[in-house]
């Protein structure tokens, strides 16, 4: 088994080679003047389980060529096994033809990874659980849960809490949450005018004068997860504080957040948290390097990998 590391995530892929006590295959990946990407391996991996962690955030099209030219510099140098390590799939909101004359991205940059050479993909918290059948191949698709619900219990008291779904598709995740804590779940219940605007509507659930905490996938503009934060506390909340595994912050989420009534928001380290994700006070960060790096050493020795889900 070896890792290599594209250049979205140094830091989360130097953590996860940390867990496994391996380092990291040396391979230079580099843009020249054009902006064409290059990449040369550097070391021999002829008949080697590979590995690549790249998540395919911020910039999104450099990022995906990124993978995408590895993983074919991998298969013509010979590797026996190349498994795409995917911590944020990007793309994955396009998942359907939302009107006539649209495109099904998600399904594109499936096939692209296919036509490049990979054998399969590992990724955590897809938006769309259906995109795993886009492929042909293998995919593993964790969940940010386990970590969450850990981080919870260390923090909050279950006696007076409520997990909250921001929406009626992100249900079964706040449910699964909300289980496996045995506390009551509440669902916001919004209108979505256009793209990037949605008015909460509802609140379905009693809140009063109860901590809530909004679980979601993902967190980019963050207009509706401040909107459903305003919602809660109009219906009587204590507190609100959100779980949300990629933190995707685009435009002013930032600000957003910063002068929002967010107790706390706290993402995790699928995407490379940027200077201005540090800098904003209610934001914490939590670690996935040990949950992807037991998930790729389960693959490696071929043994279960759902066993995490638990």
């Amino acid at each position: 088994m070896k890792l290599l590391a594209c250049n979205s995530n140094k830091t989360l892929s130097q953590e996860i080679a940390n867990h496994l006590n391996i380092g990291l295959v040396n391979a230079e990946i580099k843009t020249f003047c054009d902006n064409e990407i290059f990449v040369e391996i550097k070391e021999n991996v002829r008949g080697e389980d590979i590995f690549v962690i790249q998540s395919t955030s911020y910039p999104a099209n450099d990022h995906l060529m990124e993978l995408l030219i590895t993983i074919d510099a991998l298969r013509r140098a010979s590797a026996k096994r190349i498994t795409a390590v995917i911590p944020y799939f990007g793309y994955a909101r396009q998942d359907r033809k939302v009107a006539p004359r649209t495109p099904i991205s998600a399904k594109l940059v499936a096939n692209l990874l296919t036509s490049a050479g990979v054998d399969r993909v590992l990724t955590i918290d897809l938006h769309a659980g259906q995109i795993q059948g886009f492929f042909d191949i293998p995919v593993d698709n964790l969940y940010g849960a386990p970590v969450f619900v850990a981080d919870i219990k260390e923090n909050f008291s279950s006696e007076n809490l409520v997990i909250v779904s921001p929406d009626v598709g992100g249900l079964v995740r706040a449910r699964a949450i909300a289980k496996k804590i045995n506390v009551d779940l509440a669902i916001v219940d919004k209108r979505r005018p256009s793209a990037g605007i949605s008015e909460v509507m509802n609140i379905i659930g009693e809140v009063d004068n109860r901590e809530c905490i909004i679980v979601d996938d993902m967190v980019d503009s963050g207009g509706t997860l401040c909107n459903a934060a305003e919602a809660l506390l109009a219906r009587g909340a204590k507190s609100v504080s959100a779980y949300i595994t990629h933190g995707v912050l685009s435009g002013k989420a930032y600000e957003k957040i910063a002068n929002s009534k967010l107790k706390n928001l706290v993402i995790t380290n699928s995407i490379q948290p940027t200077a201005q994700t540090l800098a904003v006070k209610n934001i914490r960060i939590i670690n996935i390097a040990n949950l992807l790096g037991q998930a790729i050493n389960n693959i490696a020795q071929e043994k279960s990998v759902s066993t995490l889900f638990d």
